[in-house]
């Protein structure tokens, strides 16, 4: 993959890793799965197992109010129960705290991100609309100390200039930093580190060579490059897939209740078959019935992101 822009010129990956393909998925421990998350787990395993590559999981637990107790280990029955087998052991964010303020320090060292003492509320009144959501203006960019709070979060000084790349579903992407990203905070005002910049030194270290998730996270990708340029890492592959839907036409998510997947032999088949056929992979009349193990070693070679070329989001199944 080549990222060029105006003021960035990412390389393509050239760090040798054994095996040559990693891939991840990395749910947050908030709740069950549900048939959204079931889909992106399938796509992001078919894309490793066709490569011959590895299959991580990655608990994304940093954001702790939100973890809720036990939910870890029912993801991971139900990644079981799927046939969706991982490689290596689960990788947890809670357990490389010390990296990710490490990694923090160096880029206020280097002048790279500045204090925000803005509320929510400011925020709701002041933001700019962009097509991933809410940009922050850049009202404390340059607000002098003496009327900053106290406590305050940190944002990234995101650099000027477009960043393009390939999109393994989406095609060609071009965002632009400033209008489309905006400043962000890569430290809460509680002191806990943002999510984005612990996302990005977790793919480095865990030497992940593409992202496979949904392209309601197109605005992540772009802050996530941001970040990487500002560390000078070398981005993965992305291929962001189409959003499932709920009957109601919102996003199927936890927060819109969604069901939970079910992990008895006859819901497994229909869960797995349905997410199959929402990859633009129908499974065949001979195979009904059959066991998840069998399912996925039929769908290995047919898996193919071009299907989905351009789509951002999925109807719902009947």
């Amino acid at each position: 993959m080549r990222i060029r822009g105006e003021s960035l010129d990412f390389p393509t990956v050239v760090t040798a890793i054994t095996p040559p393909y990693r891939g991840r998925f990395a749910p947050t421990p908030s709740g069950p799965l549900h048939r959204g998350s079931l889909l992106t787990a399938l796509a992001s395993w078919l894309a490793a197992r066709q490569s011959g590559g590895e299959w991580w999981l990655r608990i994304d637990d940093l954001d702790r109010p939100r973890c809720v107790q036990g939910a870890e280990a029912t993801i991971q029955r139900q990644l079981e129960a799927h046939g969706l087998h991982w490689d290596g052991t689960p990788v947890r964010q809670t357990d490389h705290e010390a990296e990710y303020l490490a990694a923090l320090h160096r880029l206020e060292q280097e002048g790279l991100l500045y204090p925000c003492a803005c509320t929510r509320a400011v925020l709701t009144v002041a933001a700019r609309s962009g097509p991933d959501g809410p940009i922050y203006p850049g009202t404390c960019r340059t607000r002098p100390p003496a009327a900053q709070l106290a406590v305050n979060a940190l944002r990234l000084k995101v650099p000027d200039g477009t960043v393009r790349w390939d999109d393994g579903v989406q095609g060609a992407i071009s965002r632009c930093f400033p209008s489309d990203a905006g400043d962000f905070v890569v430290r809460r005002a509680d002191g806990q580190v943002g999510y984005h910049l612990a996302c990005v030194l977790d793919e480095r270290r865990m030497g992940i060579t593409e992202v496979v998730r949904g392209a309601d996270l197109l605005g992540s990708t772009l802050q996530q490059l941001a970040l990487m340029q500002a560390l000078q890492l070398s981005p993965p592959r992305y291929a962001h897939l189409p959003v499932l839907l709920g009957a109601e036409g919102r996003k199927l998510s936890k927060q819109n209740g969604a069901a939970a997947l079910q992990t008895d032999p006859a819901s497994v088949h229909q869960q797995l078959a349905q997410g199959l056929q929402q990859l633009g992979l129908p499974v065949p009349v001979e195979l009904h019935g059959a066991p998840s193990a069998t399912l996925l070693e039929w769908a290995i070679p047919y898996w193919n992101p071009r299907l989905l070329h351009g789509l951002t989001t999925l109807p719902a199944l009947p």
